[in-house]
């Protein structure tokens, strides 16, 4: 049934052709089955629907993540509804329903530091396979606080890598698997903007030299695709979540220790992102700054951060405290301090 639903039903660009013949014995079983829309106006209806958001094909609770995504594109789903004449108004907006609360701080036991992570990296240069190929991917994520998607996209045209001092990524854009049968070209991935960001936006990353050297020595040994993309598969094409998933698994085996393991350290690749952005907190960084160099609003940083930016606005208090102190020494008649 989920393969008919996914390969046909769902999809506009199959429906020239008829479904297969199981795929048409699912599909009149679930015809038949299946409540019309206009019950979705049935307060009850509509909240056992919710609840079932949030529960697993095996009966098991979601994580609040997935029952907040799913509850978000069912609200897509009946707004299109609400266009194509079927209600007057969204349904869910007249529903009383508690979305399950979703803990998004970053936790500081997951965060690897710069040591944590100099292992990690290596670790994934010493896989067999696409391990050296990986490690500059993985350290994308950390030295530029890279969203993965931003990392596969990454073009030689858009790094400046100096032979000395600091460098710079001119980011434009992310890759996200979409699959053939749904994108307008047939094509596997799609190329989309800057997370939030107009079509042509670009965020400019500096990176450090020990970064630049990374990338400098990367593209000296594996060189760049067609397109000048700087990470590829063996095929030339876009490298895919679930080969750089297993590679970053079989690193973190191989290096770290069983209670880094069992507290989660860079569990997921995307821990990087959160231990690069946090790293620059914990060094100083404006929260604006990180802002910008990070591609998300600075709700997101104080939403995501708090913990880090404890530390951020205890190194504040002692620069207004020590600014004050030497103001009072003014107005006191003694000198400014040298």
């Amino acid at each position: 049934m989920r393969r008919a639903l996914y390969s046909w039903a769902f999809n506009k660009n199959a429906w020239e052709q008829k479904p297969a013949d199981d795929w048409q014995h699912a599909l009149d079983w679930i015809k038949r089955n299946s409540l019309p829309v206009s019950s979705l106006e049935e307060a009850d209806v509509l909240r056992r629907a919710l609840d079932a958001l949030c529960r697993k094909l095996d009966g098991k609770p979601a994580s609040a993540k997935t029952a907040r995504r799913k509850r978000a594109a069912s609200n897509e789903a009946l707004n299109t509804a609400v266009e194509k004449g079927y209600f007057a108004d969204n349904p869910l907006n007249g529903i009383r329903w508690n979305t399950p609360t979703v803990n998004d701080e970053v936790d500081p036991v997951a965060v690897p530091n710069p040591l944590q992570v100099a292992r990690l990296l290596s670790a994934v240069g010493q896989q067999r396979g696409r391990g050296p190929h990986l490690e500059a991917f993985f350290g994308c994520m950390y030295y530029a606080a890279m969203r993965p998607a931003e990392v596969i996209h990454l073009r030689i045209e858009q790094c400046h890598l100096p032979k000395t001092g600091w460098g710079l990524l001119n980011l434009s854009g992310g890759v996200v698997a979409a699959g053939k049968d749904w994108t307008d070209d047939g094509e596997v991935y799609e190329v989309h903007s800057l997370k939030r960001r107009a079509a042509t936006a670009t965020r400019p990353v500096p990176i450090p030299p020990h970064f630049v050297s990374m990338l400098r020595a990367h593209i000296d040994r594996f060189g760049v695709a067609r397109d000048g993309r700087l990470f590829r598969n063996r095929a030339g094409n876009c490298v895919e979540a679930g080969a750089y998933g297993i590679t970053w698994s079989r690193a973190r085996k191989y290096v770290l220790t069983r209670t880094e393991i069992a507290m989660g350290l860079a569990k997921r690749p995307y821990d990087l992102r959160h231990a690069g952005i946090s790293f620059w907190l914990h060094s100083g960084v404006d929260p604006a700054g990180c802002v910008r160099q990070a591609g998300h609003s600075i709700h997101v940083l104080f939403k995501h951060y708090a913990k880090f930016l404890d530390g951020v606005q205890e190194q504040a208090n002692r620069l207004i405290e020590q600014s004050m102190e030497e103001w009072n020494r003014v107005s006191q008649g003694a000198g400014p301090t040298r």
